[in-house]
This record gives C-alpha cells, sequence and structure tokens, in this order.
C-alpha cells in the first residue's frame, strides 16, 4: 500500500505565503515523479509544478516564478513553497506521483486527497 497525504493549505490575503507538503507513505516503493495539480470552481484541472527523483522541476507559467518545488527524497516529501499569492491561485490542490512498486512490480499512478488553498482580496 502506498498513500500520498498533502497538508499545508489554508486561507490568506493577497501577497501572502503558504507551503504544502505532500508525503508518500507505505513500503517497497520507490517515486519516479511528483507533480502538483490544481484545480478551481469552474476550471478543468491543470499542472502547477513537477519534479523528477534527480530534482528536475518544471512550471506552469502563470506560477513560475511565485512557486518553488522541491522535494526530500529521505522522507519520500514533496514540497511546494508558493510566495506572492493572489487570488487566482485558489484552488484545490492535489498531489500526484508516479511511483514504482517493487513487489508487483508496475509503475502506478497516487493522488493525494487535496488540500485547499484560498487566497482573498
Amino acid at each position: 500500500q502506498v498513500q500520498l497525504v498533502e497538508s499545508g493549505g489554508g486561507l490568506v490575503q493577497a501577497g501572502g505565503s503558504l507551503r504544502l507538503s505532500c508525503a508518500a507513505s507505505g513500503s517497497m516503493f520507490s517515486i519516479i515523479s511528483m507533480d502538483w495539480y490544481r484545480q478551481a470552481p469552474g476550471n478543468k484541472r491543470e499542472l502547477v509544478a513537477g519534479i523528477t527523483s534527480g530534482g528536475s522541476a518544471n512550471y506552469a507559467d502563470t506560477v513560475k516564478s511565485r512557486f518553488t518545488i522541491s522535494r526530500d527524497n529521505a522522507k519520500n516529501t514533496m514540497y511546494l513553497q508558493m510566495n506572492s499569492l493572489q487570488p487566482e491561485d485558489t484552488a484545490v490542490y492535489n498531489c500526484h506521483a508516479l511511483i514504482y512498486r517493487m513487489d508487483s512490480r508496475v509503475a502506478n499512478h497516487y493522488w493525494g486527497q487535496g488540500t485547499q488553498v484560498t487566497v482573498s482580496s
């Protein structure tokens, strides 16, 4: 069993900051890549940022100057540091990971439960 658990969402004013965390737990797995998606009410889900096991990161153009994605391989945890938050960043943020299961020898996609980010004004 592998699970992803997100944390760090909340309510902030425009210009504020939040740090999201996504921790993978379980056994006999290795993380190939991890990503943050978000979906605002009435909008389609969009990719915010992603990072590979080697640390290569990519960002949506709308966030690349403000957000920083990182990961701690020893902790199997991914972070998204969000600075200069704006109302348009308001959304449910979901963690996604492509994970290799050593027990079954397959790679599967996993999703966290989501964490709400709300930016006022």
